[in-house]
C-alpha cells in the first residue's frame, strides 16, 4: 500500500467517529519520488522493477557460473527452470527451431514473475506489473523481436503477405481480412498482451489492499472484529490465489511470446 493509505487506515476503525472507511482506490498505485533529477521522478516501482532484475540475473549468474556435470543446489534449481522453459513452452509452441530463443523466453517468464512476486513480499508487498509502462515495455521488446525475426525470415514483402493474406481463402476476402490481419499483427496482439498482464495484477493488487485495510478498520472490541477477523482469512486467501495467478501470467505472457515468434520464423501453407 502507498504511505496515505497507510497513514489513513491506521488512524480509522469501526465506529471512530468522524472516520470513514478509507476505501482504496488509484491513489495505491501513485508513490511519492524516492529521488528526483529534474523532471525525472524515481519511484519505488522503479527500484521494484531494478531488484526484480537484479534477483533473476543475480540467481542464475550464481547458478551458471561454475557449471558442475551433476548439478546441486542453485544450479539444479536453474536447470529446472531452463528446461521447463524450453520444453513446455519453446519447443511445444515453436518447436526444436526455437531452441535459439529460450533464453529470452527465459528471461521473459523470470523476470515477469519475480516483479509479480514482489507484492506479496513485506516491505515491497507492489507488483511493478500493475503500473501500465512495465507491461508495455516488455511487450514493445516482444513486438519488436517477433517484427525483426519474420522480416529477417520472410523478407519484409514476404512477412507482411503471410501475414494480411492466409492462403486458402476466396480473393474477395482478402479486401476486408487484410487490414484486419495487419491491425492485428502490429497493434491488437501487443495491446492485449500489456493489458492482460497489466489488469491481471492491478485487479489482484487492489483486491488485497482493499480486504487488508478492511480487516484493520473493522478491528475493535465488537462485533466488528467478527468482521475484521473474515476480511483477514480472504486476504490469506486471495494472497495464495494471486501466487497462482502471478506464475499464470508469467507463463501466458512467455507462451504468447513464443507463438509470436513462432509464426515469425515460417510463412504460413
Amino acid at each position: 500500500m502507498t504511505a496515505d493509505v497507510q497513514t489513513l487506515a491506521s488512524s480509522c476503525h469501526l465506529f471512530d467517529k468522524g472516520c470513514g472507511f478509507p476505501s482504496p482506490g488509484l491513489n495505491t498505485f501513485e508513490f511519492k519520488p524516492i529521488f528526483s533529477i529534474g523532471a525525472f521522478d524515481f519511484t519505488k516501482p522503479m527500484l521494484l522493477a531494478i531488484v526484480a532484475a537484479l534477483l533473476v540475473v543475480g540467481f542464475f549468474w550464481s547458478a551458471f557460473a561454475r557449471p558442475k556435470l551433476v548439478p546441486k543446489g542453485a544450479q539444479n534449481v536453474g536447470e529446472l527452470g531452463y528446461l521447463f522453459i524450453r520444453d513446455s513452452i519453446s519447443r511445444e509452441t515453436i518447436g526444436k527451431k526455437g531452441d535459439p530463443y529460450v533464453p529470452f523466453l527465459f528471461s521473459i517468464f523470470f523476470f515477469v514473475w519475480v516483479m509479480n512476486v514482489l507484492s506479496i513480499v513485506p516491505f515491497a508487498q507492489f507488483p511493478a506489473t500493475s503500473r501500465i509502462a512495465f507491461p508495455a515495455s516488455i511487450v514493445l521488446v516482444v513486438w519488436v523481436t517477433y517484427l525483426a525475426i519474420g522480416i529477417k525470415k520472410q523478407g519484409f514483402t514476404g512477412y507482411f503477405k503471410s501475414m494480411m493474406f492466409p492462403p486458402g481463402l476466396p480473393t474477395w476476402i482478402y479486401f476486408l481480412l487484410a487490414p484486419i490481419e495487419l491491425l492485428q499483427g502490429l497493434i491488437t496482439r501487443p495491446f492485449t498482451l500489456a493489458v492482460r498482464l497489466f489488469a491481471n495484477m492491478f485487479a489482484g493488487h487492489m483486491l488485497i489492499v482493499t480486504f487488508s485495510v478492511g480487516a484493520w478498520y473493522l478491528l475493535g472490541f465488537h462485533i466488528g472484529a467478527l468482521y475484521s477477523a473474515t476480511s483477514f482469512v480472504v486476504v490469506v486467501i486471495m494472497t495464495a490465489f494471486e501466487l497462482m495467478i502471478q506464475a499464470l501470467q508469467a507463463y501466458i505472457i512467455t507462451l504468447l511470446a513464443a507463438s509470436y515468434i513462432s509464426s515469425s520464423l515460417e510463412a504460413e501453407h
